[in-house]
């Protein structure tokens, strides 16, 4: 989101507590929501100078050939398969689409195996932003019987969009081109394919193929592991991912990664040993700048993209991971953008999407992704409205 847009945006910034974690069956609606934290996120980027990045740096040989070769072969064509198992990877197309609450285009490729009937379900609706395409994108990588691979990325900044795009095209390739992918230290080889893409955005950006020097994306993904019954998810920023569980009845809400913002302590102390300064910028959010400077202004402190960041101020593309063991009692994933947190709480979105069955993931995905634009028209008069994405995946849809 840019400079110049209300106040209240600035403002929220939700921190999970315990009456957001268990809840009833009870029905949420944008007339009577429970209450969310009134400091939230964004903008993301605040006021900054107009510094220009030095994109006439040499390139890196071996990522400019590693594009390369990324471009050559769509993700279906890279998978090792040894068995006649189905393969489909269906995602969001960066497009220059300016109609508010639309749906991003699709692409699909693969095999036509029906979401429905693997309990899946995505949206990708553009916010109230005239004077801007969709920024977030989203992708589903299923092999039958064998993994998924689940992924929100919320773009921000002028090119945010093409930072987001470039991410989801190319950070899933390099994780299932690993040779470690499924066999050794999972959370070391995604911590290192975060890293790898940040250097091709940098090369990319280098090649003058986009602009990254202030423009990043969000990352969550989540790897899912039929065999082992087993979630490993990796992210930076704040697009956050939710585990919903179903016992006797009742839906608790389960945070599985946590905003990464500037003035938790750990992150405080790496920003300001490595150059930049966190700065309360006088309504909700803190945000980083570089010493002596008054770029890049982003309130949040591990990314993908932003050079300049990255470069002057101790911003991180190092993702966190965490791994859990499926149980009988894990009903639901979501990974969503933070239109959907700005006024939703976890308990809240699990509670909407359970009201539907596997079978209708799709109209549980739809139905909580038009519950945030309400709640923001709601709460912001109808100025702005974020970007919004949710992939939702039944963890046993046979049993959903």
């Amino acid at each position: 989101l840019k400079q110049g847009w209300p106040l209240a945006l600035q403002r929220r910034h939700w921190k999970p507590h315990a009456a957001d974690i268990t809840m009833g069956c009870g029905k949420s609606s944008a007339a009577d929501p429970q209450e969310v934290g009134r400091d939230r996120r964004r903008l993301s980027v605040s006021s900054v100078d107009n510094k220009g990045g030095d994109s006439s740096a040499e390139v890196t040989e071996e990522d400019r050939g590693l594009i390369t070769n990324l471009n050559q072969k769509n993700i279906i064509e890279l998978i090792e398969s040894n068995s006649d198992a189905r393969k489909m990877s269906i995602g969001s197309n960066t497009d220059q689409g300016k109609t508010s609450f639309a749906n991003k285009s699709i692409q699909q490729l693969g095999d036509d195996i029906d979401p429905a009937s693997n309990g899946l379900g995505y949206t990708c609706r553009k916010g109230l932003k005239p004077e801007s395409p969709n920024q977030d994108s989203w992708f589903v990588l299923k092999v039958d019987g064998n993994y998924s691979i689940y992924a929100v990325f919320d773009g921000h900044g002028q090119k945010g969009h093409d930072v987001s795009n470039f991410v989801k095209e190319n950070l899933p390739k390099l994780i299932i081109k690993d040779p470690r992918f499924r066999k050794e230290d999972m959370p070391k080889m995604l911590k290192d394919s975060f890293q790898r893409t940040q250097s091709l955005i940098s090369t990319a950006d280098r090649m003058k193929k986009m602009s990254a020097q202030m423009s990043g994306t969000t990352a969550t993904v989540a790897v899912h592991d039929h065999v082992g019954g087993r979630l490993t998810i990796a992210h930076v920023a704040d697009s956050s991912c939710v585990l919903g569980k179903k016992k006797d009845g009742v839906y608790t809400a389960v945070p599985l990664t946590r905003d990464h913002k500037p003035n938790l302590k750990d992150e405080r102390a790496r920003i300001e040993k490595n150059g930049g300064r966190v700065v309360f910028d006088g309504y909700a959010n803190h945000r980083i700048y570089a010493k002596n400077a008054r770029y890049p202004g982003l309130n949040m402190s591990r990314c993908l993209g932003d050079l300049m960041g990255h470069q002057d101020c101790g911003i991180t593309a190092e993702p966190e991971v965490t791994e859990i063991d499926i149980v009988p009692e894990d009903h639901v994933l979501l990974l969503c953008s933070d239109g959907v947190w700005e006024f939703i709480t976890p308990s809240e979105a699990v509670n909407i999407v359970s009201e539907y069955s596997a079978a209708k993931a799709m109209v549980a995905a739809e139905k909580l992704a038009k519950e945030a634009w309400d709640r923001w028209i709601k709460e912001e008069g109808g100025a702005v409205v974020d970007d919004i994405t949710v992939v939702l995946v039944h963890l046993n849809p046979k049993n959903s």
